[in-house]
């Protein structure tokens, strides 16, 4: 299945336009291919016309950007797992309040790589930290905003795992064992909140992949709730 080129196209794609002034998160273990996905969805929405903030996480701000080097840098292993939290919170609270809130008041959409989403799974379930202290934070940190969507891509461990730089980063070092955690944090969110997520496979080839992305954002958007 590949997605139709022609849907790229402003009036192909006009169901893209509800998507205006939406918050959007893209998230996924590492390795899931997500990237890729995020900038094709971008392009796509703004060949149908939608002003598109593109984010991402930690990072998107100048004292974010800081925070990522702390938090990704293989020389803090001695980092605790709530401070962990707790930097990511504080980038996350920047970033929504510099960038993503004015983006959404100004009726733009916002895509963000990884949101509250990534720290359930990373520090929550693999790591151990409750959930309900990393919603009661992240409702802090965002002023208890929480994304209109947020598209999960999942993809077996093992796959994940062989498709990641050999240059791994802080994160990516915690094996395995720890990331298949990850995996099963983030579909449990999509079985705990189903009205606001969306599991796609992201095992199969690109454009499938994109295919299903497009489709699936489409159903959503065109349900009478939305």
């Amino acid at each position: 299945m590949a997605w139709n080129a022609e849907a790229n196209a402003p009036d192909g794609a006009a169901w893209m336009r509800a998507l205006a002034g939406r918050f959007i998160v893209f998230d996924g273990p590492d390795g899931s291919g997500k990237s890729t996905q995020f900038a094709r969805f971008a392009a796509h929405a703004r060949a149908a016309g939608v002003n598109v903030v593109e984010v991402r996480e930690p990072g998107g701000t100048p004292i974010g950007e800081k925070i990522r080097g702390i938090l990704l840098d293989p020389e803090n292993a001695e980092m605790t797992l709530r401070a962990e939290m707790l930097l990511y919170m504080a980038s996350r609270a920047q970033l929504f309040e510099e960038r993503i809130k004015p983006a959404l008041a100004a009726g733009s959409m916002v895509l963000a790589d990884r949101f509250v989403s990534s720290t359930l799974a990373y520090q929550g379930t693999a790591g151990g930290i409750a959930e309900d202290e990393i919603v009661a934070v992240g409702q802090v940190a965002t002023g208890n905003h929480v994304p209109d969507l947020t598209v999960v891509f999942d993809v077996d461990t093992d796959v994940a795992m062989r498709r990641l730089s050999p240059l791994l980063d802080r994160m990516e070092r915690k094996g395995a064992e720890y990331h298949a955690r990850v995996r099963q944090g983030y579909l449990s969110q999509a079985t705990r909140w189903p009205d606001r997520y969306m599991v796609v496979d992201s095992s199969r080839a690109p454009d499938d992949v994109t295919a299903a992305l497009m489709h699936g954002v489409r159903d959503w958007c065109a349900c009478p709730a939305r």
